[in-house]
């Protein structure tokens, strides 16, 4: 059985906790500078006080390991108390990195040897860098690590703030987070588009039964982002809603990013000559301003090798290893994607992460192997009237960025690599696909499932064509033909997935629920 999350704090145990933070931030102080012990003690009230305005996150959990993120609002160094009880008794400390303006203020902390099937309570502090006697009051959250045999609950989704729905107050701003966190999944994967940063928001939208969708709005959101500032701006403005604060402090998150993090169907290279909103037409260049942003606002780990690196992949006990893609930063430019021969144009993925991939696959150890791609592999998804987003490229043999995932899908039947499922978002409507070799036009492939999930805050479209070259059977899709594109959260259209693995059993439990959490599909996978 769990242990019990943690839960809203009350004033008189919020000003407790504050002030055990602050005494045991002394006694580590007096032990790490004694000049700090001589200095006078300092009242100060909370407007001198450092801030954490946009609480507090974690990501990249593994069976002994976290990724702990904040933000100050002004120069601070970051501190974290951890412990595997509510009261944080025998509490350890690490002392974080520095806060400063080169970040927006944001900081990290790695929380190593963790105790492995433990609820995890943590408490961030930040100690003003202008003022060392003063520090924040603290804000906690918590995550649970994996134990070897236990089983296993996530969920996942995409699309946030798009399409001109953002944080709506009257509406309760953005409810299907709050939905998600109540399940107490895990982990939670975010399949990208974590923002919107070609996706302006207006103050009020109106609605087709003449009511008006109220926006909050901030100057970053007012336009489309072209500097650093006006990425970091997107991220801030979706942790202006309560509901995505509060599910950050308690549910784990596994982040990679797809085109809106940056601007709508970017590939490295392209120009945006024909878009008059954007002073910078280099999407080179917009793209090294937004991973900036991106590895800033996400609780994910820098890679030591490549700390620009997004594709990478966990171990959740025995039954469960995620394998988190990045179709975006190593692709050619969108084509027709007909080539008969696989290219530097045709790439995908990419010679070097269809490597890492294959290896990645080919040893893990783990019953179930989820591929988390942020885009869908058997749908449609175009770049104008000739050209495509994704692999597909509409129905018959393999070609173009085809070849890359025919490729994988021949290795992974041909090394028997068993237990393999795609969890993808991208279309904002939620599907159920089963990719069948005996109906596809390439069959060199074991069977597998695709799920689809999303939005989770943005406008729902679909459904989208299907492409035969890899044989997929729609099982189901949370949207026909009839619907009007870009429908609003108010139409209960936002969707999420969720799995669960048996520890004993081993069967996968996938579902795909609304808005509200209610199971709209499900299927169970026995392993083989």
């Amino acid at each position: 059985m769990k242990p019990k999350p943690l839960q809203n704090i009350s004033r008189r145990r919020f000003l407790l906790s504050s002030t055990i933070a602050t005494i045991g931030i002394i006694a580590t102080n007096f032990l790490q500078n004694k000049s700090f012990a001589q200095a006078p003690a300092i009242i100060t009230s909370d407007k001198m006080r450092p801030k954490i305005p946009y609480g507090v996150a974690s990501g990249d959990v593994n069976a002994n390991s976290a990724v702990i993120w904040s933000r100050s609002d002004k120069p601070a160094r970051m501190i974290v108390d951890y412990a595997t009880n509510e009261s944080f008794k025998n509490a350890r400390r690490v002392i974080g990195p520095a806060a400063l303006e080169v970040s927006d203020f944001t900081a990290r902390v790695n929380l190593n040897n963790l105790p492995t099937g433990e609820q995890v309570f943590y408490r961030v502090v930040f100690q003003d860098l202008a003022d060392i006697n003063t520090y924040s009051a603290p804000y906690t959250g918590n995550l649970r690590t994996p134990a070897q045999n236990d089983d296993i609950f996530f969920a996942w989704s995409g699309d946030t703030a798009g399409q001109g729905w953002g944080i709506n107050p009257d509406f309760g701003g953005m409810k299907i987070y709050e939905t998600i966190r109540q399940l107490k999944p895990d982990f939670f994967i975010h399949s990208g588009d974590y923002i919107y940063a070609d996706g302006p928001i207006e103050s009020t939208v109106k609605l087709d039964d003449g009511s008006i969708w109220k926006n909050i709005v901030t100057p970053e959101k007012s336009k489309v982002a072209e500097t650093l500032q006006e990425f970091r701006g997107n991220y801030v403005y979706n942790l202006l809603d309560e509901n995505v604060k509060r599910f950050n402090a308690e549910v784990p998150q596994l982040v990679q990013w797809d085109d809106h993090e940056t601007v709508n169907n970017w590939y490295p290279g392209k120009m945006l000559d024909d878009d008059d909103r954007y002073k910078v037409k280099s999407v080179s260049l917009l793209a090294a301003r937004a991973k900036q942003a991106f590895m800033e606002y996400t609780p994910i780990r820098f890679d030591d090798n490549d700390p620009e690196q997004i594709y990478r992949s966990y171990k959740y006990g025995s039954n469960l290893e995620v394998f988190m893609l990045d179709e975006r930063s190593y692709r050619g430019p969108n084509t027709a994607n007909r080539q008969q021969q696989a290219s530097a144009e045709t790439a995908f993925l990419g010679n070097s992460q269809v490597r890492w991939l294959k290896n990645q696959l080919l040893y893990s150890k783990a019953t179930w192997k989820v591929i988390a791609s942020d885009m869908p592999i058997g749908l449609l998804v175009k770049d104008g009237e000739t050209k495509f987003e994704n692999a597909s490229n509409g129905n018959g043999e393999p070609l173009g960025r085809e070849l890359e995932i025919a490729d994988l899908l021949r290795f992974i039947k041909q090394k028997n690599i068993r237990n393999v499922v795609w969890l993808t978002a991208d279309v904002h409507y939620a599907a159920a696909h089963y990719y069948d070799p005996n109906k596809a036009q390439f069959s060199e492939f074991t069977p597998f499932w695709e799920f689809v999930a999303g939005p989770l805050n943005s406008g729902t479209f679909g459904p989208n064509q299907l492409d035969n070259t890899f044989g997929p059977q729609v099982k189901f899709q949370s949207v026909d033909s009839t619907i009007k594109p870009n429908r609003s959260p108010k139409d209960n259209l936002q969707f999420f997935g969720t799995v669960k693995i048996n520890s004993q059993t081993k069967v996968m439990s996938v579902a795909l629920h609304n808005l509200e959490g209610k199971t709209l599909y499900s299927v169970d996978l026995p392993a083989s």
